[in-house]
C-alpha cells in the first residue's frame, strides 16, 4: 500500500516538475536559438509558417525530462540506458537542427541511440496475445524487433511534427495514457517517466500552440519518439497482461497511421521515403479548408479516442482467469469500433471535401492559378 502511494506521488511530482521546467526554460532556449541563427524558415515543401521561428525547443524538453527523471526514477541499468539513449537522440536532433544531416547519417544516429537502450537491457523479450498467451522470443529476434520499433517510433513522431502543437499534444496524450497503464501494471518507473513526458509536452505547448513562438525541432521529436518507444517496452510489452501487444499500438496509433499512409504513398509514386512533402494527414486537412487550430484539435481528439481504447482494453475485464465475460467483451468491442469509425470518418471527410473542391473547380472556367491548386488537392 505504501509503495503504491509513493509511486502515485512520484508520478504526480514528476509531471509537475517537468511542466514547470519546460515552461520556464523554453523562452530562454528560443532566444538562444535566435542568437545562434537556428531558426526555421518558411518552406513550401513542408513548413507552412510565414515567418522565421526558432527551433531547438527540444533542448528545453530534454532538460524538462532529464531533471525530474534523475529525481524521481529508480535508475536501474535499463533506465540509465534510456536516459543515455535519450541524450544521444537529442544530440543527433540538435546537430540536424543546426546544420542538417543526410538521411542515412540521421538514421545511423537513431540506430545508435536505440542500440544504447538495447545494450542496457531494454528489449522486447516476449509477446502476449489473447488466446495464444505468452511466447518468449529468441534473443537475436528480440534485439532486431526492439531496434526497429524504437527507430520507427522516432521517425513517426518526427514526421508528425508538421503543425504548431500537433506532435507535442499527441505525445502528451500518449504519455498520460502510458503513465496510467504502466502504474496499473506495477511498472512505477515507466509510469513516472511517461508522466514526465506528458508534463514536458504540456509545458512546451504553452509556447508551441498556434501561432508557435518556438518549434521543438528534430531535437525534440526524436527525443519524444525515443522515450515513448522505450517506455512502451518497459511499461507494457514486458508484462504478462493479456493485451500487452495492443496497448502501445493503440496509444501511438495516430503517428503510426499517418506515417504508414505517407510511406505507402511515397513508395507507390517512386518517391524517396525520407524526402519532406505535404502528404501527411494534417497537411491534407489544411488543404481541405481547415484552420491550423482546428486541424490540430481534430487530430488530438482522434489520438484521445485511441487512448481511451487502450485504457478500456486494459481496464475493462473482458477476460479473467482464462474465461471470457460477455458484457465486458461487448463493451471493449464497442469502444474499439468507435476508434475505427472515428478513423473512417476522418479519411472519408478528407475524400468528400476533396471531391467537393474538384467539382467546384470543374463547374467554373479554369484560371491560370488553378493547375497547381488542383495538383495539391
Amino acid at each position: 500500500m505504501w509503495d503504491d502511494f509513493m509511486a502515485h506521488k512520484d508520478v504526480l511530482w514528476g509531471f509537475l516538475v517537468a511542466l514547470a521546467v519546460v515552461l520556464v526554460l523554453t523562452p530562454a532556449v528560443g532566444r538562444v536559438a535566435r542568437v545562434l541563427g537556428v531558426v526555421d524558415e518558411p518552406d513550401e515543401k513542408r513548413r507552412i509558417h510565414l515567418r522565421a521561428v526558432p527551433r531547438l525547443g527540444g533542448l528545453a524538453i530534454f532538460l524538462g525530462i532529464f531533471v525530474p527523471a534523475l529525481a524521481f526514477i529508480d535508475l536501474t541499468p535499463e533506465y540509465r540506458g534510456i536516459l543515455l539513449g535519450a541524450a544521444v537522440a537529442t544530440t543527433i536532433g540538435v546537430v540536424d537542427d543546426f546544420r542538417g544531416l543526410p538521411w542515412w547519417l540521421k538514421l545511423a544516429g537513431q540506430i545508435g541511440a536505440a542500440g544504447v537502450a538495447v545494450q542496457a537491457g531494454v528489449t522486447i523479450d516476449r509477446f502476449t496475445f489473447p488466446i495464444v498467451g505468452i511466447h518468449a522470443l529468441p534473443d537475436w529476434l528480440g534485439v532486431i524487433l526492439t531496434l526497429v520499433w524504437i527507430v520507427a517510433i522516432m521517425n513517426m513522431v518526427n514526421f508528425l511534427d508538421g503543425l504548431d502543437g500537433l506532435a507535442a499534444g499527441v505525445c502528451a496524450i500518449s504519455g498520460l495514457t502510458f503513465a496510467i497503464i504502466s502504474l496499473s501494471l506495477g511498472r512505477p518507473n515507466a509510469a513516472v517517466l511517461s508522466a514526465i513526458v506528458a508534463g514536458a509536452c504540456l509545458g512546451f505547448l504553452r509556447h508551441n500552440f498556434y501561432p508557435a513562438r518556438i518549434f521543438m525541432g528534430d531535437s525534440g521529436s526524436l527525443l519524444l519518439g525515443f522515450i515513448l518507444a522505450t517506455v512502451a517496452i518497459q511499461g507494457t510489452l514486458k508484462t504478462a497482461a493479456t493485451v500487452a501487444l495492443f496497448l502501445p499500438l493503440f496509444v501511438l496509433a495516430v503517428p503510426i497511421i499517418d506515417t504508414s499512409f505517407v510511406v505507402a504513398r511515397r513508395i507507390k509514386h517512386g518517391e524517396r521515403v525520407f524526402a519532406p512533402d505535404q502528404a501527411h494527414l494534417h497537411y491534407r486537412l489544411l488543404r481541405r479548408g481547415f484552420s491550423q487550430r482546428r486541424t490540430v484539435v481534430y487530430l488530438w481528439a482522434w489520438c484521445a479516442i485511441f487512448a481511451c481504447g487502450a485504457l478500456a482494453t486494459r481496464f475493462v475485464p473482458f477476460r479473467e482467469n482464462g474465461e471470457w465475460h460477455l458484457w465486458p467483451t461487448v463493451l471493449a468491442i464497442v469502444i474499439g469500433l468507435i476508434a475505427v469509425v472515428a478513423s473512417l470518418y476522418l479519411v472519408t471527410l478528407l475524400e468528400i471535401l476533396k471531391m467537393r473542391r474538384l467539382r467546384a473547380w470543374v463547374g467554373r472556367p479554369i484560371e491560370e492559378d488553378d493547375e497547381p491548386r488542383l495538383k495539391s488537392a
